[in-house]
């Protein structure tokens, strides 16, 4: 059934159908997304309670860390709940304003995540190429600022995607071959021209390659500085401060990039590898990120490792 405004036409539910080509799987699909889901949730939690609970980790790269935890939170809790609702319940209606809201949200916190993981390789150029300015450099209230852009740049960027988006028509097309609500998804069922969201989509997407762009820029730099360090130790340790943010950045940057271009180009690659990439980008960064920043960050493993050991 579809209700009118004015002259945009919407429909009442929109139905994800899951991962297409692989129905029959679903429950056993759902088994290892639910389980990474729930390291998630624990793994982020666990470090904002540590960092919230020491007084002593509050240097700008435990301020970027907890924004990244929450914001990962976050990401999987807007999209997996979700999922396993298709994957366990058959849950696949969901009305057209709940999509566009799943939709509003995933497409935010992606860019948050991105920004955020910009803002840490600039503290760590910063810690590396300019060690002694540090301090001055990104005082308290730089790191607000770079806060508070974290947050606004992707809510700005998508409001004119909302607004574009709640004035297409859509006729009677309302299946989403996803297991939930994204942009492109979305517009392809509209009965009148996408071109604008398409090219307004590109011109946000461009974002997210501008900052992968300026993170190698960054990693490049300080490479230069780590192998112009004397000290072989001095290197190893800067090595291995890079690398988990490195590992990070690949975790994240590397399927959101393979989703968002087979969306618009790679149109060979079966349906389910396109869905199954795009759904492992909103639980696999969100659970392994904690690891390994609790594996290569020595407060954090000092303080798991006493909670361990005291029980």
């Amino acid at each position: 059934m579809l209700h009118t405004n004015t002259s945009t036409f919407h429909p009442d539910t929109f139905f994800l159908v899951g991962i297409p080509g692989l129905e029959d799987v679903h429950v056993w699909i759902s088994l290892p997304f639910c389980f990474i889901y729930l390291m998630a949730l624990l793994g982020n939690a666990t470090i904002l309670l540590i960092i919230w609970s020491d007084h002593t980790l509050r240097t700008p790269m435990f301020y970027f860390l907890v924004i990244l935890s929450a914001i990962d939170l976050a990401l999987s809790t807007s999209a997996v709940p979700r999922m396993l609702g298709i994957f366990w319940f058959d849950a696949h209606e969901i009305s057209f304003s709940a999509c566009v809201a799943q939709m509003f949200l995933l497409h935010t916190f992606t860019g948050m995540e991105s920004a955020v993981l910009l803002a840490m390789a600039f503290d760590r150029y910063v810690a590396i190429c300019a060690p002694l300015h540090y301090t001055t450099i990104l005082t308290p209230r730089v790191l607000a600022g770079i806060g508070i852009g974290i947050i606004m740049r992707p809510i700005l960027l998508m409001f004119p995607i909302l607004y574009l988006t709640h004035h297409l028509p859509f006729c009677g097309a309302r299946i989403i071959a996803h297991s939930y609500c994204e942009h492109m998804g979305i517009v392809k069922l509209a009965c009148a021209s996408i071109r604008i969201n398409a090219i307004y989509g590109l011109f946000v997407a461009s974002f997210l390659i501008l900052d992968v762009a300026l993170v190698g820029i960054s990693y490049a730099y300080i490479l230069h500085a780590v192998f112009r360090l004397p000290s072989r130790d001095a290197r190893h340790k800067a090595l291995n401060t890079c690398g988990s943010h490195v590992g990070v950045m690949c975790v994240f940057y590397t399927p959101s990039l393979f989703s968002f271009l087979t969306h618009r180009f790679g149109q060979k690659i079966p349906p389910y590898i396109h869905i199954l990439v795009a759904n492992l980008y909103v639980v696999i960064p969100p659970a392994l990120n904690p690891i390994i920043y609790g594996v290569k960050t020595k407060q954090i493993r000092a303080h798991v490792s006493h909670a361990f050991s005291s029980k």
